[in-house]
């Protein structure tokens, strides 16, 4: 049985729809914690945060989640922080096993290697796509392709590869049990589906999406926060 730390004050989550706060959300209904969501809506152009946030941390970025005055920013560090004191660990494995370090390790993979292929894949493809110059044009799509096919293209494929083999001997990917490494590991994987060839060829990673999106926690964020479907 797990002891809850109760917050002092209520958690509120300023959530930007279609972006990794989707992730927080999810965590919370895992945890049973009771939360306020701020929603803020992208720039219908842009698709950019709008300038609101910055009036909530200073890069303007989501999620942020405000707590017993602490403002907690960057999805890795506000899971931690959420999960071991609210939560008692509950979606962490044991400290000192193998789990711990493969739970720790997919906490930070999540974004600091899986992301970056993903993110640029969408701004070259806004690129390619954009409004320009007639004579431009050309020059733009020749190096978007050249970018996209020598490095974007295979990196994508090394990870997604990578990432496919490491749940062959196990269902989630700290281990037996699922974890807030998965919650971690939805956004990229969600946007590697969305954009960037995660389909029926990768067969465990199509299967592991399934069943997160099958958790009961993860359908009530969604329909606190909207669609799921990742932009950045």
């Amino acid at each position: 049985m797990h002891l809850m730390n109760t917050p002092t004050t209520p958690i509120i989550v300023h959530h930007l729809e279609q972006s990794r706060s989707q992730r927080i959300l999810w965590l919370l209904e895992e945890l049973e914690l009771p939360y306020d969501l701020v929603l803020y809506r992208r720039h219908p152009q842009t698709m950019l945060a709008p300038p609101e946030l910055k009036k909530i941390h200073p890069l303007g970025k989501s999620p942020v989640v405000c707590v017993d005055g602490m403002t907690l920013a960057e999805s890795g560090a506000i899971i931690e922080t959420l999960n071991e004191q609210y939560g008692n660990g509950r979606l962490s494995p044991t400290p000192g096993t193998p789990e711990a370090l493969r739970y720790r390790y997919w906490l930070h993979y999540a974004e600091g290697s899986a992301m970056p292929p993903l993110l640029l894949k969408l701004i070259f493809d806004r690129i390619a796509n954009a409004r320009m110059p007639f004579f431009a044009k050309p020059i733009a799509k020749g190096i978007v392709g050249k970018t996209m096919s020598g490095f974007i293209s295979p990196q994508l494929k090394t990870h997604l590869g990578f990432m496919e083999s490491e749940l062959a001997e196990r269902d989630w990917f700290a281990g037996a049990e699922f974890t807030a490494a998965d919650i971690q590991m939805s956004f990229p994987l969600e946007a590697a589906q969305a954009r960037a060839g995660l389909d029926s060829s990768y067969p465990r990673l199509t299967e592991w999406l399934k069943r997160i999106h099958a958790r009961p926690a993860y359908q009530r964020a969604v329909q606190r926060g909207g669609p799921s479907a990742p932009l950045s």
